[in-house]
């Protein structure tokens, strides 16, 4: 009695079965299920339906490769389907549709085998999608699981198999399932689980990519033993399919299980890297597109982050930034620019992102007040008012300026009259003012603002500290003007994005930086040439800004000794350093000379080892004179040797004769040090290098 009472059940149930797959069959001749059909737009292109769901925000680096996202995206590369191997396509069609070729979007085997199932659960456990329903689920429908769906899923795969080859349909499912340890597409599932390629993909590995489709966060090796385990099961699984579909030979499989497989220790690396810049991108982003819209777009963003040298910088910063402890000294930030370009190939933003005090603060977009890395744009307004030329003479004297301004220089020492050259490669304050003073600080801050600074406030236009670096300005920015001095005056940046790409791969217009010549090439010459000159400014500096070949180079140091700064550049790399304390803390009588130069110049010489030695080369239009020291042309039988070489614009250059008797400035009591002097020869209020 109790076995016929199974059989009757059976027998209900094959006809429940039935009824229900002719119910489902039925549908397709409804008015609705043909509106239905008819209103699924599937019209894109492959890479629109692969993308279709795509959202968030995917940051690339110069090289194609992600390094950080935002709003949950999805990591994905695509690859060509006729450069997957043979092997890694079959693993993925035996593991999840064997039929693939054969039915045209959807099985009813699978159907009536997943309605017999979940008849027997209770529950909708399975659904016995193939390859083709389960690309349209995962691009254009809900993932919540109801006869609805299945009912969408099928009327749309029977219709998307119209569109596309079977080819085509697999390229697409095969770029965008997901694999797990968030990564979609083979491509990058081959990378994070194994470091490599899916090209170089072997019979064992690709079953075991294979395998995690079902549920890749429970099967991912890479999650500890148990997951391993489990990815293992998947694997023999995947192989034994393999075999009975006839795509490889039982000892092949038994092989391929066998192999041990080297996974990749570290995962995908994803938002560990250049926190500082990702987020200054992603502002950058929003302030242009709103964040609603770069979130719904799903943005892929070609960034100029060259990873290579951003490791370099970061490690080199927080390597070096502990040695100065004794010094008070906790943060620093660097930036690296290619001047020709104005890409940024680098920023770190504090010594430690993950330091729970400060870390998260960007220093290299904070502004801060930079001393004597400003006095090049002073003289650079000067020059092109034609009111001093680099052999100008200017006064170093004790001088005070309205009520109560009265500027020293760092080593506490006045030098009489000095030149232009004199006193910008020697940082000298005096003549600094003294300039400002002569052509306004309104022209000194238009041209600032010209170079790219953005921040400086009303006050700027008044102040004659201006010209001493009272202002704050970020090191992102100052670093970006010192780049652009570099390119002849031309800026080009700086900039961070190469291009940007929605979820269709469709190139998206943003503002980018507009290049223009913000400053006379021959001026910019000017400016390089005392900034490149190692014997004018070995006076106050000593050789702490030589590298390894012809660099322009500027230092700064703000009162209280609270900021330090080093800035400069060859024809081909711009690097800035920024070291001190977020909290804007003084530093124990830190100079730039003797902080952020000895980083600066590891940066340079780095970076610098895997380029040609580069000169300035003056431009088409500038005149060279022999001079001497105190201003005047030498005379044409002066001894060789005598003076130096100068650049001037047309109808510049002196008109006088030097005498050649006159000795050359020097300092009232010998060289100062690169430490400087005893400080209490400099006013703290009023000294600031």
């Amino acid at each position: 009695m109790h076995i016929r009472t199974k059989i009757i059940k059976h027998l209900k149930n094959g006809c429940l079965l039935l009824i229900t797959l002719l119910f489902c069959t039925s549908l397709m001749f409804t008015s609705h299920t043909l509106r239905t059909y008819r209103s699924y737009d599937i019209t894109y292109s492959r890479e629109g339906i692969m993308n279709n769901r795509d959202t968030g925000l995917i940051l690339l680096d110069r090289n194609g490769e992600p390094f950080f996202t935002f709003y949950e995206p999805r990591l994905k590369t695509f690859i060509p389907l006729h450069e997957v191997p043979l092997p890694a396509r079959q693993a993925v069609i035996a593991a999840e549709d064997k039929e693939f070729y054969r039915h045209r979007g959807f099985s009813a085997r699978g159907i009536i085998r997943s309605a017999y199932i979940n008849y027997y659960k209770k529950t909708l456990v399975t659904g016995g999608s193939t390859i083709t329903q389960q690309l349209v689920k995962n691009s254009f429908l809900s993932p919540v699981k109801s006869l609805r769906r299945k009912y969408h899923e099928i009327l749309l795969a029977v219709k998307l198999e119209r569109y596309f080859t079977k080819d085509e349909i697999l390229e697409m499912y095969i770029n965008s399932a997901y694999f797990g340890e968030g990564v979609f597409g083979i491509e990058e599932a081959a990378r994070v689980y194994f470091n490599k390629s899916a090209r170089d993909l072997t019979v064992s590995e690709a079953s075991m990519v294979a395998g995690l489709l079902p549920a890749p966060s429970n099967y991912s090796p890479l999650n500890g033993a148990d997951a391993l385990n489990e990815s293992k099961q998947r694997q023999r699984f995947v192989l034994n399919q393999m075999v009975i579909a006839g795509f490889i030979e039982l000892d092949e499989g038994r092989e391929a299980y066998k192999n041990d497989l080297a996974f990749s220790q570290t995962g995908k690396d994803i938002n560990n890297e250049a926190p500082h810049f990702a987020l200054l991108v992603r502002d950058q982003l929003i302030k242009e597109f709103g964040e609603e819209f770069i979130i719904r777009s799903g943005f892929r963003v070609q960034t100029t982050l060259d990873r290579t040298a951003q490791r370099y910088a970061q490690e080199t910063l927080s390597q070096y930034i502990p040695t100065l402890a004794s010094k008070k000294v906790t943060n620093g930030a660097a930036v690296i620019i290619d001047p020709p370009t104005g890409e940024v190939r680098a920023l770190v933003g504090s010594v430690d992102w993950n330091r729970e005090q400060f870390g998260k603060i960007n220093m290299a977009i904070s502004p801060r007040q930079t001393g004597s890395a400003f006095k090049p744009i002073v003289y650079a307004a000067a020059f092109e008012q034609g009111a001093l030329t680099p052999s100008s003479l200017l006064p170093d004297l004790p001088k005070t300026y309205g009520k109560n301004y009265r500027p020293v220089n760092y080593d506490g020492k006045f030098r009489g009259r000095v030149s232009v050259r004199q006193a910008l490669g020697n940082s000298l304050n005096v003549p600094a003012v003294e300039t400002t003073q002569r052509i306004g600080p309104a022209r000194v801050v238009k041209m600032a603002e010209r170079l790219g600074i953005t921040t400086l406030s009303k006050e700027a236009s008044s102040n004659l500290s201006t010209a001493l670096g009272s202002e704050g300005i970020s090191l992102y920015e100052l670093t970006g003007v010192y780049a652009t001095l570099a390119n002849s005056g031309y800026r080009m940046g700086p900039k961070t994005i190469m291009n940007i790409k929605d979820k269709h791969e469709k190139p998206v217009i943003y503002e980018q930086v507009s290049p223009y010549q913000a400053l006379d090439s021959r001026i910019a010459f000017q400016l390089t040439s005392i900034l490149a000159d190692n014997d004018t400014r070995r006076q106050i500096f000593g050789n702490t800004l030589v590298v390894d070949r012809p660099a322009a180079a500027k230092t700064g140091t703000t009162q209280n000794y609270r900021d330090n700064w080093t800035v400069g550049y060859t024809p081909s790399l711009a690097v800035g350093v920024w070291i001190g304390n977020s909290n804007n803390d003084p530093l124990a009588s830190v100079a730039g000379a003797i902080g952020a130069a000895p980083l600066w110049r590891d940066l340079m010489n780095h970076f610098l080892a895997e380029q040609d030695a580069e000169e300035f080369t003056p431009p088409a239009g500038i005149i060279t004179a022999r001079v001497c020291h105190n201003g005047g042309l030498l005379p044409d039988t002066a001894p060789r040797g005598m003076g130096y070489t100068e650049y001037y614009l047309p109808g510049t250059e002196p008109t006088s004769r030097c005498v050649l008797t006159t000795p050359s400035p020097s300092p009232e009591s010998g060289e100062a040090t690169p430490e400087g002097p005893d400080k209490k020869l400099i006013p703290e209020a009023l000294a600031s290098e």
